[in-house]
Parts: C-alpha cells; sequence; structure tokens
C-alpha cells in the first residue's frame, strides 16, 4: 500500500501544482481601491508579467483592550473585498485573503507585539478575532488561500486557538490554509499540522557587506533556504512566502524590513539594490521548487504608487519579475 505525504498531496493540489508567483496588492486606504475596475486594470498588467496569484490584506483595527472591531458583515459583504475575487478568477488568476490587524494607534509597536497580561484581554481578543476571521472567510468562501492570521507571533503559544481557528476555517471555505509567520518567529509557531502549507513574512538579512554582489546575495539566499528546507521538513508542508520584498533603500539587504528609504543623493545605487535583492531571491524560488512553492511580492497598488515604500512599480524591478516570471506552460 503506497502512503502519501500530507505535503506530497497538496503539492499536487490543483491551485499548487503550478508555483505561486504572486504579488500583493495593497491599498493607500481601507481597501476601497479592491473594488474599482481599475483593480482590474492592474491585474490585467501583472498577469502579462507572469503573475498568476495576487493577495490583497484586509483590515481590521486591535485596541489596548484585545477588542477586534471592523465595520461589515457576511450577510452584507463590501465589494472591495468580494468583487477582487471575482475579477481575478475571470483572468484566470488566483487570489489569497491575508488579514492584516491594523494596530496604529495603539499601544502595540507592531503586530508582532500583540498580547495581553490579563485573561480578560486575551478572551476578549480570542472571541472578538475569531468572530472577524470567520466573518472574512465567510464573505471571501470562494478564494483560493485563505491566512488566519499575520504576524501574530506572540500569541503563537495559544496552540489550542490557533488549530480550532483552522478548523472552524475549514468548515467555511475550501481555500488553502495558511499563517503568516515573521522570519524571526518561525520556531515559534506549532500548530502547522493544522494548516496547508507555512507561511513566511520572508524579511531575512542576506548580507553584511555594504556593496553586496548578486553572487553574494544569492549565498544570503542559500542558507535562508537550508533553514527553510529543514521547517518544510519537520512539520511536512510546503512553504510559501507570503510577503518577498525590499524597499530602496542602501540597506535593504541587511534590514529588509525597514521602510526607511535611505539613500541620500544615490537614489539610482538603491533602486538597483532593491531589484538585485528581488532577482536573489527568486532565482532561489526558482530552484528549490520541490517544497517552496513561490511567494507573494510586496508590494503594489492599485493607480499611483509615487512615493510609497516597498514600490514594486520601477523599470528595474518590474523587469526583474518578467525576466524570471515567464508565462507559465500548461502541462
Amino acid at each position: 500500500m503506497i502512503v502519501w505525504s500530507f505535503a506530497y498531496l497538496l503539492m499536487n493540489h490543483p491551485a499548487v501544482v503550478e508555483p505561486v508567483r504572486g504579488i500583493t496588492i495593497s491599498c493607500q486606504t481601507y481597501g476601497v481601491e479592491w473594488g474599482r475596475d481599475s483593480f482590474g486594470d492592474e491585474l490585467d498588467r501583472l498577469k502579462k508579467m507572469g503573475v498568476n496569484w495576487v493577495s490583497i490584506h484586509p483590515y481590521a483595527r486591535i485596541h489596548g483592550d484585545g477588542a477586534v472591531t471592523y465595520r461589515y458583515s457576511a450577510d452584507n459583504p463590501p465589494s472591495y473585498l468580494t468583487r477582487p475575487i471575482q475579477m481575478a478568477h475571470q483572468r484566470g488568476m488566483k487570489i489569497c485573503i491575508k488579514p492584516h490587524l491594523a494596530y496604529w494607534g495603539s499601544k502595540f509597536s507592531w503586530r508582532g507585539a500583540i498580547q495581553f497580561d490579563n485573561e480578560i484581554d486575551q478572551n476578549r481578543f480570542e472571541s472578538t478575532y475569531r468572530a472577524w476571521i470567520l466573518t472574512l472567510a465567510t464573505l471571501a468562501r470562494e478564494a483560493d488561500a485563505f491566512i488566519i492570521g499575520t504576524e501574530l507571533d506572540a500569541t503563537a503559544h495559544q496552540k489550542g486557538f490557533w488549530d480550532d481557528l483552522a478548523a472552524q476555517t475549514r468548515t467555511i471555505t475550501p481555500a488553502m490554509l495558511g499563517y503568516a509567520a515573521n522570519w524571526d518567529r518561525l520556531d515559534k509557531i506549532e500548530f502547522w499540522t493544522s494548516l496547508d502549507f507555512i507561511g513566511v513574512q520572508a524579511y531575512f538579512p542576506l548580507s553584511t557587506e555594504h556593496h553586496p554582489t548578486l553572487d553574494q546575495l544569492q549565498a544570503g539566499w542559500s542558507r535562508i533556504a537550508d533553514q527553510l528546507r529543514v521547517t518544510s521538513q519537520r512539520w511536512d508542508r510546503p512553504v510559501i512566502l507570503t510577503e518577498l520584498g525590499y524597499n530602496a533603500s542602501l540597506s535593504a539587504h541587511m534590514e529588509p524590513w525597514s521602510y526607511q528609504e535611505t539613500w541620500g543623493n544615490r537614489r539610482d545605487e538603491a533602486l538597483k539594490l532593491q531589484a538585485t535583492c528581488l532577482q536573489a531571491a527568486l532565482q532561489t524560488l526558482e530552484r528549490e521548487r520541490a517544497w517552496l512553492k513561490g511567494c507573494f511580492l510586496w508590494k503594489w497598488f492599485v493607480g499611483d504608487s509615487h512615493g510609497e515604500n516597498f514600490n514594486l512599480d520601477t523599470p528595474l524591478v518590474t523587469q526583474v519579475i518578467q525576466d524570471n516570471w515567464q508565462p507559465i506552460q500548461k502541462p
């Protein structure tokens, strides 16, 4: 009798037979851009570049007492959360829903710092966060992938909560389920077996060299791939990089998570470094396709992206994407 591993079955799932060549389409508001006709225009442009997946990141607000609040319901879903799914599918593309907690204005410095020191606030967080995720899963049930949490790694010790949330989400949507763990917190996550893939916010430092070459950046990504391969094998799950991006900065390879554009009068050098870092990453993805199923590049915008950090819409970066993501040949 042949026994197939879970990872083998998932890797041959129709949604992941092709590599995930994805881009996150972000927003400059609460997401209303995702429901406009211009979102479809961006999909057309991205598809020509070889993109076959997109991701959007619906928001809810986290409060200091643990309450998670949002302004929509499954009974009356806003078009900016349902229409993107339709527009992607009309073009033969797949879409991932990746919920983000808006922490700015709260006592939390970032999503990874969200945790509570008393049971009342913890319970309030769990109940309201669960309600939000299940609401999103209901109104976006036709999506192809769904992330049950993004960078909430300080709550990862609540394994039972995350296991239960994954199980409940499965009763609502057939989408592949994942969790987006920060690059330095992967070892804190113990609930991967409740999910279909390991999601990684891939802001790994690549090199300490001030002027790194492509070879040095590729060596950095080779080390990262070795680490991620161990995680994939341990949990018998494929890996998808839920965010992969570099800011236009002279320190992009040392602090990929930083949104500060440090270039002074060396802007062209910073833009070239951004593109070279991405080139090293995409070449690694191509080599490791057996278990590293792809990525979502961070980030793209509907309309004018001038002045935005992590902006992918530059001549150098779009050329790198096109060069690496040629149209995928159907078997």
